[in-house]
């Protein structure tokens, strides 16, 4: 089946590169069509007064100017239509509870579940300012996706995966299939003038029992079920 990896950390992030090696654990038939810089925190936003530019890098890797979202809909119409599902991440941070309406990472696979091909957002959560293992995260993400990709799809959902901050030797984790938190990300802001700058810390974001955030913040894998 072909696969379509996509992010919104840009083609050349490392977690696209982690995304690639889980996938290559279990298929061979992977299109990157990512863009060519970050659009962290983007959401849903499509071009559509400009022109997007496409830059063919190998038969199997695209960089398009342009968003997670506008890779997802070039994928699909255009580049590869024969695409059966959309990978997006590994995003280097979490994407979790109210996150979903902020990330672009999210959005290619929620225009993925609009054309009715399903799809798996994948984020990994970091904690504080501790390097991401990126081969660690392949490896887990490879279990994950053995796990989805023998469930029944339901069209007009997709799913949203986290992936807890461990260390290497840490076994593997357990899967917790959860509801997306409804707490609202920390607003606090620190004021300088006229200035709000954002100083809000993400650790410290408030969480309701058993949602993706208590879970993911707790050492195990969160995944959501989003319905559109």
């Amino acid at each position: 089946m072909t696969l379509i990896l996509t992010n919104d950390d840009g083609v050349d992030a490392p977690g696209i590169q982690s995304l690639l090696q889980a996938v290559s654990q279990i298929d061979d038939k992977s299109i990157i069509v990512a863009p060519q810089l970050p659009h962290s925190g983007c959401g849903h936003q499509v071009t559509t007064t400009t022109p997007i530019h496409v830059q063919r890098r190998s038969t199997a890797e695209y960089a398009v100017n342009g968003t997670p979202a506008d890779c997802t809909r070039l994928a699909l119409n255009h580049l590869a239509p024969d695409t059966r599902w959309v990978l997006s991440g590994i995003n280097a941070g979490g994407n979790l509870g109210a996150d979903v309406y902020i990330s672009g990472t999210v959005a290619a696979v929620r225009e993925a579940a609009l054309y009715r091909i399903p799809g798996i957002a994948l984020s990994h959560y970091r904690q504080g300012k501790r390097a991401i293992d990126w081969n660690l995260a392949a490896h887990l993400t490879t279990q994950v996706l053995l796990t989805l990709f023998s469930r029944t799809w339901e069209p007009g959902t997709f799913w949203n995966v986290n992936l807890p901050h461990l260390e290497a030797t840490t076994a593997m984790p357990e899967m917790v299939f959860c509801q997306p938190c409804t707490q609202p990300l920390p607003g606090n802001y620190r004021i300088e003038g006229d200035y709000f700058q954002y100083a809000g810390e993400y650790a410290k974001r408030r969480r309701d029992v058993g949602s993706d955030v208590d879970v993911c913040f707790s050492g195990r894998i969160a995944i959501t079920q989003i319905t559109l």
